[in-house]
């Protein structure tokens, strides 16, 4: 009887589980290595709860990364069809809210707890509370491929898929240890950085209008020019701005800053008129209440706080069109990585043999996930990296040498 191919796994969040599954129906013997008390926990704080499992509309501008037309080739390995189709079987149905596709419970749980189960149904071991210390690559070609060091244990396996995450969010475990492992392996890295985050602002003014939340269109601009922008709900802040078109655009703010780059954030607070549109709206208004000052005319549009930061310094009408259209924010940061749903940069995809996610330099070794260097938009974007990358990787550690042997064959 043929020796199963061992396959340890470091990290059981999405990307590591997916991979766990996958790997074991390939007929590996797995063994997944977490060092929370159980897996899956950041699955549990993703959609507020809810878990947006992916986005049935898929473009290359939906992700971001150094090499975005590699994340892209990456993700067609296995797609958004493909997904849903695993968690059907897993015997997951889903809400399509708008093109994004939650579990029709609208519970998180249900996906972290369908994972395991599919997972110990397939004889995946799962080992809780193990950190991970050390990844040592064999140098004798009749010794097990890596040797995989704890702060208990010393597990032996024929292929590594490191799958350990970011340090974005608060959730325990997300400590970015994975990058130390990756360095250790000599792996070549661009700097994580806070992605899906709030930005701060410069200025005086936060305090007047916090807690607000309106309509609107972000556009980021770098040095004055148009880099990227988003529409939706704003939440004004007591140090800046927030919302999801703010964490549309926050992973470019913050690299452009890190580079140096003077980032402004311009708010429209009335996107769907132009400016002499609004201009005459406005006017209409004041000549219907004509004892209003300019400042009262808005008190029936926007909420009172915003109200007082755009009527500052009792401006006329022609000047407050041009707040309402065009509000410059000076960023001066992005919120902490504690504070962030995702990481941008890590793991360049240099590395990466994007059709099986296997390492270049180093054989037997896969990376999947959020250590890479990929983040997606909010809308179940980086769920679907995590599942297309740890899917690929989990097929292809299981296969070997014999997959690596067909790819070269075929190219």
């Amino acid at each position: 009887m043929m020796k199963k191919r061992k396959v340890c796994i470091i990290g059981g969040g999405a990307s590591g589980m997916i991979a766990a599954v996958l790997a074991a129906r390939k007929g590996a013997a797995v063994t997944v290595l977490e060092h929370n008390d159980k897996v899956g926990k950041k699955i549990l704080a993703t959609g507020n709860g809810r878990c947006n499992l992916t986005n049935l509309y898929q473009d290359i501008s939906c992700y971001h990364s150094s090499e975005q037309q590699k994340a892209w080739e990456i993700l067609q390995q296995f797609n958004v069809q493909q997904t849903i189709r695993f968690f059907s079987e897993l015997g997951l149905y889903t809400k399509n809210k708008n093109g994004g596709l939650y579990p029709f419970s609208m519970q998180a749980q249900s996906v972290r707890e369908l994972l395991e189960m599919e997972a110990r149904h397939e004889k995946v071991k799962i080992k809780c509370k193990e950190h991970v210390k050390e990844i040592l690559p064999s140098l004798k070609g009749d010794a097990p491929a890596f040797q995989i060091v704890t702060q208990t244990w010393t597990y032996e396996a024929d292929a590594v898929i490191l799958a350990c995450g970011s340090k974005a969010s608060l959730v325990e475990g997300a400590d970015g240890s994975g990058y130390e492992l990756a360095k250790k392996l000599g792996l070549s890295m661009r700097n994580p950085l806070p992605a899906l985050v709030p930005l701060k602002g410069k200025g005086n003014y936060f305090s007047k209008w916090a807690g607000t939340r309106t309509e609107g269109k972000i556009s980021l601009f770098a040095a004055g020019r148009l880099v990227d922008e988003a529409s939706g709900e704003l939440q004004l802040t007591e140090y800046g701005i927030s919302g999801i078109p703010v964490f549309q655009v926050s992973s470019q703010a913050a690299r452009l800053l890190e580079e140096g780059i003077s980032i402004t954030a311009v708010l429209d607070f009335m996107p769907d008129f132009e400016e002499q549109g609004l201009l005459e709206f406005l006017k209409s208004r004041q000549s219907i209440c004509h004892y209003k000052s300019p400042k009262e005319i808005l008190l029936g549009i926007f909420p009172k706080k915003l109200v007082e930061v755009l009527a500052e310094g009792k401006p006329d009408i022609e000047t407050l069109v041009g707040r309402i259209k065009g509000f410059p924010v000076k960023v001066k940061g992005a919120k902490s990585m504690e504070t962030a749903q995702v990481c941008s940069g890590g793991v360049l995809l240099k590395n990466i043999n994007p059709k099986t996610m296997e390492c270049c330099q180093i054989l037997g070794l896969y990376l999947a996930g959020e250590i890479l260097d990929v983040d997606g938009i909010c809308g179940g974007y980086n769920l679907q990296w995590a599942w297309s990358t740890g899917a690929c990787a989990g097929i292809h550690a299981a296969r070997g040498k014999e997959q690596r042997s067909c790819l070269e064959f075929n190219n």
